[in-house]
């Protein structure tokens, strides 16, 4: 709750006096109109207000400058508390703007359940940090459960850092971000696609097809983990796919199952008018049909050769790196007309490593610990979705979104 931290209230400062009104009880209607009712006297402004409503409980906080007299104000909020059965408490404090630290981040936290200790250990690294918690809002309570705290006073990489150890000792998530416009502007979400957007590997899926999975999962993996050149591995991997029928591509497109919260994410973030991109180290036969079915506005991959029906174990045109990958996110972004700084990418293996750099805010989605340690935050939790919270939008907000796309038809 903020109301110790609002402007103002924080200790000794200059010779402007504030009075902080705080009401808390049982909700009912008319309860903001009447204790703002209670406050009206000559020269006095509200300077902030907060409003919290917890389980019917209500807890509302009024900064106010000082008036010449308080004890008319006094008076008339005792007595609306009293008739609303409410607490009531007023204090002073001073305001000194120079004093309170300009830098604000927005400390989102997510996990499967958010125990006690986990939320503890987190505000506590926040305090050692020299940092206070202003406000803290409940963004979703399922498929996770996820919390938005607004911080102020700490250095974003220090915070960071300590927050990113702690979170793995809680087991929980933790994303730490700026509290300025680009949260709430039009963005380009540029999303890998193999272990990220879909569940698995599409050349692995292949691979089982052609009968050479073992041998093309070892390559996979050495590759992800950063221990391979990607091009030269995909090359010798889609090289063990010689020969293979073209149609077990569709095959493949046929049994992909998307990530959980894939379609949720897609789907809400366009209608807040967000532009999305894949970007694949895989295949254009299967990538653009990924495309196709979700209304993705971009994508690039690399491009399977196929003569008479059946692949050549060869790749048409130049590989799509990790280099690539960052040179598509930045052709996608001047082609929306969007600034880097307002780009995502969400990725999980080494060859994203280069696409996550580049971009204005990077998620490593269940990603290896390379990659992991490299991105601005890292999400453990199995449903993509989760990273709308990141974004400042809440579940009901998602919810209401859907409920507005079934009254309106399909789109």
């Amino acid at each position: 709750m903020p109301l110790g931290s609002l402007p103002g209230v924080d200790g000794p400062g200059t010779d402007s006096p504030t009075l902080l009104v705080t009401l808390t009880g049982p909700d009912r209607p008319g309860v903001t109109s009447r204790l703002l009712g209670a406050c009206v006297a000559p020269s006095v402004v509200v300077l902030d207000i907060e409003q919290v409503l917890i389980r019917g409980r209500l807890v509302i906080g009024v900064l106010l400058t000082m008036p010449r007299d308080d004890t008319g104000i006094r008076s008339a909020l005792r007595s609306v508390a009293t008739d609303l059965g409410m607490e009531l408490d007023v204090s002073v404090g001073y305001d000194d703007d120079d004093a309170r630290p300009p830098a604000r981040l927005h400390v989102t936290v997510l996990g499967a359940t958010l125990p006690p200790a986990a939320m503890a250990a987190i505000a506590g690294r926040i305090a050692d940090n020299g940092a206070n918690i202003d406000r803290i809002v409940r963004m979703a309570s399922y498929p996770v459960t996820a919390v938005d705290l607004e911080v102020s006073g700490a250095d974003p990489l220090t915070l960071r850092r300590a927050l990113a150890a702690e979170a793995a000792r809680q087991r929980v998530d933790v994303a730490v971000q700026p509290a300025d416009i680009n949260r709430h502007a039009q963005r380009l979400v540029v999303v890998d696609v193999d272990s990220t957007l879909v569940q698995g590997e599409v050349i692995e899926m292949l691979a089982a097809a052609a009968g050479c999975l073992p041998e093309v999962a070892a390559i996979t993996a050495a590759a992800m983990r950063g221990e391979l050149d990607f091009a030269a591995s995909l090359r010798s991997r889609v090289g063990l796919l010689e020969g293979l029928d073209s149609r077990a591509l569709d095959a493949v497109y046929e049994s992909l199952t998307y990530a959980p919260g894939a379609r949720t994410m897609v789907r809400a973030l366009k209608r807040l008018g967000y532009r999305f991109a894949l970007v694949s180290g895989g295949f254009t036969q299967v990538i653009d049909r990924i495309a196709a079915d979700l209304g993705v506005h971009y994508s690039a991959a690399n491009t399977l050769e196929i003569e008479d029906g059946r692949l050549t174990g060869r790749v048409r045109g130049p590989v799509l790196d990790r280099a690539g990958k960052a040179a598509a996110l930045r052709r996608f972004a001047a082609e929306a007309a969007i600034p880097l700084s307002r780009t995502i990418a969400i990725g999980d293996g080494a060859n994203d490593l280069d696409m996550l750099a580049a971009a204005g805010l990077s998620i490593a989605f269940n990603a290896k610990p390379i990659v992991a340690d490299a991105a601005d935050t890292a999400l453990t939790v199995p449903y993509l979705d989760a990273i709308v919270y990141l974004l400042g939008i809440t579940r009901e907000e998602v919810d209401a979104a859907d409920a507005e796309r079934f009254e309106e038809g399909p789109s």
